[in-house]
């Protein structure tokens, strides 16, 4: 049975800041960050970090009421992640990605589930929608969702043990963490699939990992700027059996993400979605499998695919 988060008034307040990578993306990212304005509790920082100061219209961010900190990394979600996490002195980071929308008491739930849960190392939300699966949500669809959601009656929060945080939206204790020296592993490049069962099964280790249901939000799945085709197809390969070797994911949960995604791209290819390049991420599985063979498999080779 899950347990349920019950008020406590004697429990310590924490802050909570939000940290938002994002690479070419301005668009998207300048619809998304002026709608942090709708939470019922602001976070007490708001950190982005960029690959160039283009990737954001400074002007989107005039009518937010705390303060915005903008970093310039090198690209990569988990080099990007890693900045924010080095500047940030808030209790909590809460990790979004720049196409995450929340609903809008989503920040204050946050910080009563690490109040209430000194445990509570990491925590993930309850997806309405996740745009990721098909051709994208746009912004206005996603705050359709929303509010749809917030017109059905709610039972008491609840949260429950999970092997993984979802990426797109993880909120972090920073106190162990840094205590521990975790990081995310920058050996996952670009667009760091599968760093958050990496960061989130060494977090296991110091706490409990979760996912709560008073936490949600719906994930637009913005393909924009997404890492090509070939290259996603070697992350398919390349990142679990690196995991595997790191003893970060499991060989059955490797095992599954990869028969899954290399039995989508052989299906799919013939009659790809007009959103996904199968044939490239079936070329990019190909070249991982060779690599395999060849005994030079590793992330960081899709940094080198054309």
């Amino acid at each position: 049975m899950m347990p349920e988060m019950e008020s406590r008034p004697e429990a310590r307040p924490v802050t909570v800041a939000i940290g938002i990578p994002s690479c070419g993306r301005k668009d998207i990212l300048s619809a998304v960050l002026p709608l942090i304005s709708r939470q019922t509790r602001q976070p007490d920082e708001i950190y982005v970090c960029l690959s160039s100061p283009e990737d954001m219209d400074p002007n989107c961010v005039a009518g937010l009421s705390v303060r915005v900190i903008v970093i310039i990394s090198e690209r990569g979600s988990c080099r990007q992640r890693n900045r924010i996490l080095a500047a940030a002195r808030s209790d909590v980071i809460l990790f979004l990605d720049d196409d995450f929308l929340m609903a809008p008491s989503y920040i204050e739930e946050v910080g009563r589930l690490f109040s209430e849960n000194e445990d509570v190392v990491v925590a993930t939300g309850t997806l309405i929608a996740d745009g990721i699966i098909g051709p994208g949500i746009s912004v206005d669809s996603g705050l359709q969702l929303i509010e749809a959601d917030l017109a059905k009656p709610r039972p008491a929060p609840t949260f429950k043990p999970i092997y993984n945080a979802y990426g797109c939206n993880m909120a972090v204790r920073t106190g162990p963490a840094r205590d521990a020296e975790l990081s995310f592993d920058e050996n996952l490049p670009l667009y760091g699939w599968l760093e958050d069962v990496d960061f989130s099964r060494l977090a296991a280790t110091l706490g409990r990992v979760v996912q709560a249901d008073s936490l949600v939000g719906v994930h637009l799945g913005t393909k924009k700027a997404r890492t090509p085709g070939i290259k996603f197809g070697y992350s398919q390969i390349a990142n679990p059996i690196y995991l595997i070797r790191k003893d970060t994911m499991s060989i059955r949960h490797a095992g599954v993400q990869i028969v899954r995604n290399l039995i989508a791209n052989v299906v799919k290819v013939w009659r790809p979605e007009p959103w996904v390049d199968r044939k490239g991420r079936l070329r990019g599985n190909a070249r991982a499998f060779l690599d395999l063979l060849a005994g030079r498999l590793a992330p960081k080779n899709v940094e080198g695919l054309e």
